[in-house]
């Protein structure tokens, strides 16, 4: 069982790290991982637990889990006694994942409480529409409510800092003002009015402590519990400044006026200060990580126009039914997913597939919802509605994949886990060095322990992975190449064979006759037009191909009697009271004299063509080639492979010649042919054992799926089943090979931008840590100042943000 949950008030690696361990020691709960750039933690149940249970363990840890649970009262449509609201109360209380729902019969009205990880309520709406009656879905919840969230969640952060500021610049204009030369009134100096001085600088830092008092609430929850954090840093840190300060203002009130010269109160004022700008910009930043999702989700219309007994009524796209008829005129985007039912048009599926050409549509197409009609009018029957559709499909497997947890991640969380408890012994140890062997003061002592405790604080170590992550999966699938989990991100750019099926991947999966041989006496309208009339009864593959030539050439189908099927040959019928048969080379073993037909097959297999066979009696009547025609971008995708110093391989049911000759038109070198569907999953398991490195199998029909779970990347081509989408580690939505190309040069940015991250993340920490400890005041250099640790540590984790979103210009 597997649940999704956004947690609040975490702000650093170790925060993750505590709510995972708080989950995990729950009975019931095998796993959790926490991802701090989403800010959510998926929880792994072998037994249900309820909600109550989680809340109460992250509670307590310090942090606040929210509810899932959606409530709405929504309004029903088509009630006209007690027995109908019972049946919608019934409906809806069966319906999975929903946890309470109450029809209110005067009101024609439905409360209902769901869980959003399990259910939709454009589902509910499905079964109570099932049951005979509507639901408006006015009060429908969206990630726009996400979206207001976090914005609120940044102006809070604004209006804190906003509010420490303006307390912090004369606290810290009146503490170190004189020590730089500015003009500080006599009545207010703590040179010449200690007691008032130090009183206004008590009364001035103690507003800040309030308005930052969320660091000190988690920080000592955190530090309690034994799974220290970021917070429980600056919460030490600023906690230790404070108290000390108060110690030095309770020595001036007794008369040692000297003391008031060495007060802290401006610098844990000032590391707060700056520590929730820090924040501030954290949000930002971590909001424009997602900005991808938001622009997929922005796609989506708000209203169609639905037609009902030939008139035109606008109604809201969540509103819309399964065999709703809509009306999209040109300029107008899709609203939903559907099938064309009248009319024909050129539509723009670059912002879903990825695929830049728009594409003609006429009756019976399938469309997809947000994607632009350019020019016609048509008119469509919905499909598939809400969470069913395909954007809404992409937007779920993406944030899903942006939850999940990559092992580079995991590495990361492990160290920040330990590197706090090491941080704060650093910090207490290099006080107490300072103070008995350095012969130092308390006051510089105490500065040595803050410095530590504050510029060591890991936020940039917790949020290198993941915003990378968020960034190149939200880009990537803009650009049509859909990662589904961290694991496939990161390892794709370790990928060193490619293996390619034929059909449909590297050729476009539509056979057509490409060429037609006819023998003395006859046409090649005649043998098309006997060769369609067999095939017309046929369910061959190649049939189709057969079929569409001689509906181009105007060919009339004959009338077939007796049509037999003859394995592993071709088929056989009577027309015009004679018997012909159309098939393989098998067919023609009883003839004799047929060179120029069997050197004319011969070409054509070496040309990658299939040749079949049309006799009447003894007689040849004459042969056709079928060939499946190579994508254009083929040959340019393997070849960057090829480039990029992979091995390149083509697996494939053909015969070894026909095969041979398409990897030759595309450049290809390794093929493995005649391999049946069942074997060809141990064709992958060979080549794992025969290559370094990982494999990744690229195809999209049902007999491709073994093959793309066994592999160690498995990439579906997004025309392909949902059997193999189903398989696939990566869906490549546009059905060209460039996908590929594409993908394994995103996973190599990335991972090239969490590398950078955490270089930068470990390499600040390395080089503040020792700085903080004054190693450089032993050698005559500065000594770090507390402020200035609080600034340098805010900096570090929005420079690693800012990398990070960096990547949306490489994408």
């Amino acid at each position: 069982m597997h649940k999704q949950y956004q947690v609040e008030g975490m702000t650093c690696a170790s925060c993750a790290q505590t709510v995972e361990k708080a989950i995990k020691g729950l009975s019931g709960v095998t796993n959790a991982s926490v991802n701090l750039a989403t800010e959510t933690v998926q929880v792994t149940e072998d037994t249900e637990l309820p909600f109550a249970v989680l809340s109460q363990s992250v509670e307590q840890a310090g942090y606040h889990l929210i509810d899932p649970i959606t409530h709405l009262t929504l309004p029903v449509e088509g009630m006209t006694c007690a027995s109908c609201a019972q049946t919608v109360e019934k409906t809806v209380q069966k319906t999975a994942g929903v946890t309470a729902a109450s029809v209110n019969l005067a009101t024609e009205t439905l409360q209902v409480s769901f869980d959003g990880t399990q259910t939709s309520i454009e589902a509910i709406a499905q079964e109570v529409s099932q049951a005979g009656y509507q639901l408006a879905l006015t009060n429908t919840p969206s990630t726009v409510s996400t979206k207001d969230k976090k914005e609120q969640a940044i102006h809070h952060m604004w209006r804190r800092f906003f509010a420490s500021a303006i307390v912090t610049v004369p606290l810290l204009y009146l503490a170190m003002g004189e020590m730089i030369g500015l003009p500080i009134p006599q009545s207010i100096s703590a040179h010449h009015a200690p007691v008032i001085a130090v009183t206004i600088q008590l009364l001035l830092a103690l507003p800040v402590l309030w308005i930052g008092r969320a660091f000190f609430i988690k920080g000592f929850k955190a530090l309690i519990k034994g799974h220290p954090s970021m917070d429980s840093l600056v919460a030490l840190g600023t906690s230790a400044a404070f108290l000390y300060s108060m110690y030095g203002t309770l020595r001036v009130y007794l008369g040692d006026h000297a003391a008031a010269m060495n007060l802290y109160y401006e610098s844990a004022a000032v590391i707060l200060t700056l520590i929730t700008l820090g924040k501030y910009f954290e949000l930002v930043s971590k909001g424009r990580t997602s900005d991808a999702i938001q622009s997929l989700l922005n796609l989506s219309p708000k209203e169609a126009n639905v037609l009902i007994d030939g008139k035109v009524e606008k109604r809201l796209v969540s509103a819309l039914q399964v065999g709703d008829v809509v009306l999209v005129k040109p300029g107008e985007k899709i609203p939903t997913d559907g099938i064309v039912v009248k009319g024909s048009t050129s539509i723009d599926e670059s912002l879903i597939t990825g695929e830049s050409l728009p594409i003609t549509k006429k009756t019976g197409d399938t469309v997809i919802g947000a994607s632009l009609n350019q020019q016609g009018s048509i008119e469509m029957n919905v499909t598939k509605i809400g969470a069913d559709t395909a954007l809404a499909q992409i937007v779920k497997l993406v944030e899903e994949a942006q939850g999940s947890k990559a092992p580079i991640a995991k590495l990361a969380d492990r160290v920040s886990g330990v590197f706090v408890p090491i941080v704060i012994g650093l910090a207490l140890l290099s006080g107490l060095l300072w103070l008995s062997l350095g012969q130092q003061s308390w006051v510089f002592a105490l500065t040595i322990t803050i410095s530590v405790l504050v510029i060591a604080c890991p936020c940039a170590l917790g949020l290198a992975t993941p915003t990378a992550m968020m960034v190149g999966m939200g880009k990537s699938a803009e650009r049509g190449i859909l990662f589904k989990t961290g694991e496939a991100l990161e390892h794709t750019h370790q990928v060193k064979t490619v293996v390619l099926d034929k059909t449909g991947t590297v050729t476009q999966g539509n056979p057509e006759v490409t060429d037609i041989f006819a023998s003395p006496g006859f046409t090649e309208k005649d043998v098309l037009s006997y060769a369609a009339a067999l095939e017309n009864t046929s369910e061959h593959p190649l049939a189709k191909a057969v079929l569409k030539k001689a509906e181009t050439m105007n060919s009339e189908l004959k009338d077939v009697d007796e049509f037999l099927s003859l394995p592993g040959v071709g088929i056989k019928g009577i027309i015009d009271h004679e018997s012909y048969a159309l098939g393989n080379e098998t067919l023609l073993e009883e003839f004799t004299g047929l060179n120029e037909v069997k050197l004319l097959a011969k070409e054509w297999a070496s040309q990658g063509k299939t040749a079949i066979f049309l006799v009447n009696k003894q007689v040849v009547i004459g042969s056709l080639a079928i060939a499946d025609p190579i994508k254009p971008s083929s040959i340019t995708a393997i070849k960057e492979l090829k480039n990029q110093g992979l091995n390149v391989v083509m697996l494939t049911g053909d015969n070894q010649q026909t095969a041979q000759a398409i990897a030759n038109q595309v450049g290809i070198t390794e093929v493995i042919s005649q391999v049946i569907p069942s074997q060809k999953a141990q064709t992958i398991k060979n080549l794992q054992d025969q290559h370094e490195g990982l494999v990744a199998m690229v195809g999209d029909g049902v007999n491709d799926a073994p093959a793309l779970a066994q592999a160690d990347i498995g990439m579906a081509i997004g025309s392909g089943t949902d059997v193999a989408l189903e398989s696939a580690d990566i869906i490549l939505m546009k059905n060209e090979l460039t996908g590929v190309v594409q993908a394994i040069r995103y996973s190599q940015l990335t991972i090239k931008t969490i590398k950078e991250n955490l270089f930068w993340a470990f390499a600040y920490n390395i080089l503040g840590i020792p700085v903080a400890m004054g190693v450089l005041h032993l050698f005559g250099g500065p000594l770090l100042n507390p402020m200035l640790a609080g600034g340098a540590m805010s900096f570090s984790s929005v420079s690693v943000l800012l990398n990070a979103l960096r990547l949306k210009r490489k994408i």
